[in-house]
């Protein structure tokens, strides 16, 4: 019997099925989906079995090493989507089925020496003897230490040393000492009665499992019955009881009891949203909704009661959830409603844990899975739903290979197990919301918010005239009046801001020199807490400057603002205010996220002021003010999407306000009040948004009117990135249709990253049926080039991001 076999190499030559013998011994044990050990050249390395022939054209083949697995890691499903995910997305096999699989299957290499069996240590210089004198192996990195690779290289020349590549799996199961029993109760009665009174902590472990014949954790036992693992170890010798490694799980959530919730009625807006999904899931019919609803309108409860019935016809579900609202809240929802039917992945777990929730979908241990992007590729083999909310989030685009959205990978999925999507969003994405009102999608509407609650009045300020009559505070006259008003009430609030850091960059007052980063074009961001200055691409860190680099003058100042400069602007304005900052900086340890929000909604601090991550998904009942400290930072970024972003933004912030009794109120402060995302930010009004923001995307020929795909060049050298970009710009419009539109070669709008320079070049189109293979080509054909000399291009289809 053949293997076909997907190698972990990822290149053009190797982007194809290798044929690998199947020893007598594995016949009966390799399947499709499973992962291998195979010999490839001079080395080991892991690979998928894709499926097994029973014949190959070729002649000698090499035999498969080893499976890595006892069960498939991907069902026949995953292995076609991973064909489907190459086509769309112009990256190659292997990274489409490792990009399915939690971090811990992807393989380590290890590299050893060792000596040949031919070989004598004798044969050996000094030098090595002394290696090899008590190992028969050495690890690579000894070798180097000790700066023996030369002489090495020479004796493996000769036949004496061989290298020897192992595939290790990133993470181990977990493991606990179980004991139990190895006697009948009867037999246990006689022992407790024959041990001597000396021996009374025997009797009472005898005792206890009497009463338990099972397996338990040593370390409970020992703190159960608070004896030492003496006495123990002295029934195992004994051979009454046995001792025995077992497998447990490692669950974020298993300290944590959470309360059964019950289904909530229905209002008729809700109602009338949720019947053609459970006509769709009776019928079995694949079809995509958009449940397009106001913040704070109940979509949460329609996507509970759908799931519960996809799980009574005993099917699965996927729920899919931005990064940043995957908040406690969200899961306490899940696991309240469904228990131990729910496994969850995200970011905030460690390999370890995320390893064990994906092996519990593998084992159908659960039915439900709720996370961030990857859970899309949950390996659910009967899938009933899945659903995407707030659907409009960039971060369900991946931007390194294979770039992928969840929500096409989600459709695609549906279409194969013909079940319904919905796809959720106060705020929809323009794509999305185009299909809906051209009937490709099904539209859902939830209007009204729950129990009729009117949404929070807005006000916008405007930040220059604060500014012409004295103010220089970055809280305007209006935001500071409310928050004393509020502090006073005793009612929480909501300060959002853009930025993570102190100021957003440093400037010398006299010379206007802005310190940059000096591989990268880019200004270094300020940090207070280590006075460091930071690039947020590349990692690069220095000392802030006393006086200017340029002209030596000691007005160096700092510019823009930062969450960290705004909580020490709070401590002078309202002293007696209790704040809690939620960034990136103080969200980093696990657990924080949470903790954080728990003392939030626990009143232990009056002002929750944030980055994005508060913008989403909490629902507390007595926030009644939103602050939007500087509406404009999304604003003027170059992309066709700032605008679309900075409302999406804008109504999801605003809808953290007034969710339940008490009304809400928001404060915009911008220094662009006319801005049209603003102002209809302001009244949460997403249909006048969408005809306006179409009225400026159709004669500038911009999604969704044209589809569009950007080319990315990279290079130390700023020559070779102009002229390939040029190369690849001129064969494209030769190639592609004249509805196409190529422009560039143009310098990226952050032209330098970490000393490589970028160019690119964009091409909108709206049917071009030969684009996939044309842009395959431009990769292959440089694909040599970025191996020898660092040449990188890269596509990406639909791109979210164009810096």
């Amino acid at each position: 019997m053949i293997a076909k076999v997907i190698v972990d190499v990822p290149a053009k030559q190797t982007d194809r099925a290798f044929d690998y013998l199947i020893p007598e011994r594995l016949i009966e044990v390799i399947q499709p989906g499973m992962r291998v050990i195979v010999p490839f050249g001079p080395r080991t390395i892991q690979g998928f079995v894709i499926s097994i022939e029973e014949e190959s054209s070729f002649d000698k083949l090499r035999e498969i090493v080893e499976p890595m697995d006892l069960y498939p890691v991907l069902n026949p499903e995953l292995l076609k989507l991973g064909d489907w995910l190459t086509d769309k997305t112009l990256s190659y096999k292997i990274s489409a089925y490792q990009v399915m699989l939690p971090a811990a299957l992807k393989a380590k290499y290890i590299k050893k020496l060792k000596m040949s069996k031919q070989c004598q240590i004798n044969d050996l210089p000094l030098d090595i003897q002394d290696l090899f004198i008590n190992q028969q192996e050495v690890s690579w990195e000894q070798a180097v230490n000790e700066g023996l690779l030369s002489l090495l290289q020479k004796e493996a020349t000769k036949g004496n040393i061989e290298v020897i590549y192992e595939v290790k799996e990133r993470v181990k199961k977990k493991k606990l000492k179980h004991v139990y029993p190895l006697l009948n109760n009867e037999e246990l009665m006689g022992i407790r009665d024959a041990l001597t009174s000396q021996a009374a902590k025997q009797k009472v472990v005898i005792e206890y499992f009497i009463d338990k014949n099972e397996s338990v954790e040593l370390r409970e036992l020992l703190s159960i019955l608070n004896v030492s693992s003496a006495t123990v170890k002295g029934l195992v010798q004994k051979g009454v009881l046995v001792e025995k490694d077992m497998e447990v799980y490692r669950d974020p959530y298993l300290d944590r009891i959470f309360e059964k919730t019950q289904a909530l009625r229905l209002t008729d807006e809700q109602f009338a949203a949720i019947t053609p999904v459970i006509n769709s899931i009776e019928e079995e019919k694949h079809n995509v909704f958009l449940l397009y609803g106001v913040t704070g309108s109940g979509k949460t409860e329609v996507y509970l009661q759908s799931i519960q019935r996809i799980l009574e016809k005993g099917k699965e579900a996927i729920f899919l959830i931005p990064e940043i609202s995957l908040t406690p809240q969200m899961v306490k929802r899940f696991k309240g409603r469904f228990g131990n039917e729910v496994a969850v992945l995200h970011s905030g777990l460690s390999i370890g844990e995320k390893y064990d929730e994906w092996r519990k979908i593998q084992r159908k241990e659960v039915k439900v899975v709720v996370g961030a992007r990857s859970a899309i590729f949950a390996p659910f083999e009967n899938l009933g739903i899945i659903i995407i909310d707030e659907e409009h989030e960039t971060s369900y685009k991946q931007e390194e290979n294979p770039r992928y959205h969840a929500r096409d990978v989600a459709i695609e999925r549906a279409r194969f197990h013909q079940c319904p999507v919905i796809l959720g969003s106060a705020t929809p994405a323009l794509e999305t919301f185009a299909r809906a009102q051209k009937g490709v999608y099904i539209k859902l509407t939830l209007s009204k918010r729950m129990n009729n609650q009117s949404l929070p009045t807005v006000q916008i300020v405007d930040m220059r005239e604060e500014l012409r009559e004295g103010n220089r505070s970055m809280f305007s006259r209006k935001l500071l009046e409310k928050l004393q008003d509020r502090l006073e009430k005793k009612q929480q609030t909501v300060l959002f801001l853009n930025k993570r850091g102190h100021s957003s960059f440093v400037m010398c007052r006299d010379c206007g020199y802005v310190v940059n980063c000096p591989q990268c074009d880019i200004s270094l961001t300020y940090h207070r807490y280590n006075e460091q200055m930071k690039c947020h691409y590349c990692g690069y860190e220095t000392h802030v400057p006393t006086h200017c680099p340029e002209c030596n003058s000691e007005h160096i100042r700092y510019f823009g603002t930062g969450t960290q400069k705004v909580e020490e602007e709070l401590g002078k304005v309202l002293p007696e205010a209790r704040v809690i900052r939620m960034d990136v900086d103080t969200t980093s340890r696990k657990g924080s996220h949470e903790r954080l929000l728990n003392d939030f909604q626990e009143g232990k601090a009056d002002i929750l002021l944030g980055t994005q991550m508060i913008a989403k998904g909490l629902d507390f009942p007595n926030i009644t003010l939103v602050g939007v400290l500087s509406a404009d930072t999304m604003l003027h970024l170059p992309d066709f999407r700032s605008s679309e972003k900075t409302f999406q933004l804008l109504t999801q912030v605003s809808g953290r306000a007034g969710r339940h009794e008490l009304e809400g109120e928001v404060i915009i402060q911008t220094y662009t009040p006319e801005h049209y995302s603003i102002v209809l930010a302001g009244t949460q009004n997403y249909d006048h948004f969408y005809e306006q923001e179409m009225m400026i995307r159709k004669p500038h020929q911009y999604p969704p009117f044209y589809y569009i795909s950007l080319i990315t060049v990279s290079h130390e050298n700023l020559m070779k990135v102009v002229s390939v970009t040029e190369k690849i710009t001129h064969f494209l419009q030769a190639r592609l249709s004249k509805e196409s539109i190529v422009l560039g070669p143009v310098a990226s709008p952050i032209p330098r990253i970490n000393n490589r320079y970028r160019y690119q070049c964009l091409i909108k189109y709206k049917r071009e049926p030969e684009l996939g293979k044309t842009l395959k080509t431009v990769l292959d054909q440089y694909q040599q080039e970025a191996v020898s000399n660092g040449l990188q291009v890269s596509i990406d289809v639909n791109p979210y991001i164009l810096m």
